[in-house]
């Protein structure tokens, strides 16, 4: 569920529908920038980091 971790970013879009919907509403820019950070394990981690590139300006 919400705070479930995966072992990677693929497990995770793999296993969580929710991840997955929500990813694929990014850019192809971010969802790289995703794809390279080994941390991002977990829907509420995903978010996170979405919202830390945000408000980096790395994303509009």
């Amino acid at each position: 569920m919400y705070d479930e971790e995966y072992l990677s970013l693929e497990d995770l879009l793999d296993q969580d529908l929710s991840a997955y919907e929500f990813f694929q509403t990014l850019s192809p820019e971010a969802q790289a920038l995703l794809e390279a950070d080994d941390t991002v394990t977990s829907f509420a981690r995903l978010q996170s980091k979405t919202a830390q590139m945000r408000r980096a300006g790395l994303l509009e």
